[in-house]
């Protein structure tokens, strides 16, 4: 393992300056039609997502995120006096995992310091919420009053929880931040790497011989906290739930057993194996929670190649990924894409990545 230079333990050491008409408002007008940025040993390459079943090799193994996103996002008045409160809703109040019959939830609250313990929140008719304890972070914890399901309500009252970088709350862009091998509820923000993907790509790649599973990892709070710790060993992860099916478990261990590349599409999928290999020694089915926080310095097991998006400064995925294939290549690499006008963040361009070798 390379030996970690004491810039990369700081937070500052993921920097970098986007110009802001770079972070990409609204999707490529064809999911497939983004760009992809390509980051392997040879170098860089510039092509197209619809390029990749060109880009993979024989033998490879793709492993999808297929979490759904909730309308998890709900503005409402306080009952006292009608100030707005805006409410994010992270999991239920016993357990990460979504549930629909729960009635007690986790959600961020805004603006946090006027939502007090007693406080009851209207939604307009379709319900209410009564804030019944003050948690650390901005968090709160309430209690629903709906006149109908959990799940009836947020379709009426919800609303998609778009990054506040996007500035485009359309009923398109709401459709188009889900992937579309969405399917299990849970998740407050899409995998975005997950929203390249058409069902005729999908097709292609397994013409072409690349197998694919799908695990779930629900995206919560710990994918997108910001750092505010100045050295990476001090910021905490929140965790979040993930589960793995029987027969993807098998199908990613007998690719391990015949030297075939495993590909993860997204930084949760990386997470969600990353982090259940660290636990049982070898992928392993079941539902877990995992809080591992991917630094310069991990030892990966699993996978050995990633598609993921451009992510912001600072994060805790731009650490991931710098992990993965190194820091100073990865800088380059976004150097390389502002200089190209690459679109950036959740609607934007990707990359795949090749895992560098000293970081095994």
């Amino acid at each position: 393992m390379q030996a970690i230079s004491s810039d990369e333990t700081y937070a500052a050491a993921y920097d970098y300056e986007l110009p802001p008409e770079l972070i990409a408002q609204t999707p490529a007008a064809r999911r497939d039609a983004s760009r992809l940025l390509i980051v392997n040993s040879a170098g860089l390459e510039h092509r197209r997502f619809f390029d990749l079943p060109d880009v993979l090799r024989d033998g490879d193994l793709l492993v999808l995120n297929d979490t759904r996103v909730i309308p998890a996002r709900l503005v409402g008045k306080r009952e006292r006096e009608g100030a707005p409160v805006e409410l994010l809703l992270l999991h239920p109040a016993r357990g990460l995992r979504y549930d629909a019959q729960a009635s007690r939830w986790v959600a961020l609250a805004r603006p946090a310091r006027r939502v007090r313990a007693g406080d009851r929140i209207l939604f307009a008719g379709f319900g209410s919420a009564e804030v019944t304890r003050v948690l650390e972070e901005g968090m709160r914890e309430v209690a629903f009053t709906l006149p109908a399901s959990l799940e009836r309500f947020l379709e009426r009252a919800g609303r998609m929880p778009l990054p506040p970088y996007i500035q485009n709350e359309t009923a398109e862009a709401a459709r188009r931040y889900q992937s579309v091998f969405a399917r299990v509820p849970g998740s407050i923000a899409a995998p975005t790497a997950s929203l390249h993907f058409t069902e005729a790509l999908l097709a292609r790649l397994m013409e072409r011989g690349i197998e694919i599973v799908r695990v779930t990892l629900d995206v919560g709070v710990g994918t997108f906290r910001p750092m505010t710790a100045e050295r990476l060993e001090r910021h905490a992860m929140h965790a979040e739930a993930y589960a793995i099916e029987d027969s993807a478990a098998t199908a990613i261990e007998r690719a391990r057993g015949a030297g075939r590349r495993i590909v993860a599409a997204g930084t949760t999928v990386v997470r969600a194996l990353e982090g259940n290999a660290q636990r049982h020694g070898q992928i392993t089915p079941g539902e877990f929670t995992t809080e591992l926080f991917i630094r310069p310095g991990f030892r990966f097991a699993v996978v050995q190649a990633l598609i993921t998006n451009f992510h912001l400064p600072r994060s805790t995925l731009l650490v991931l990924v710098s992990a993965f294939a190194g820091r100073e290549r990865i800088l380059a690499a976004y150097r390389e894409a502002i200089e190209r006008r690459y679109r950036f963040y959740s609607f934007g361009d990707a990359m795949l990545i090749e895992r560098a070798s000293c970081a095994t």
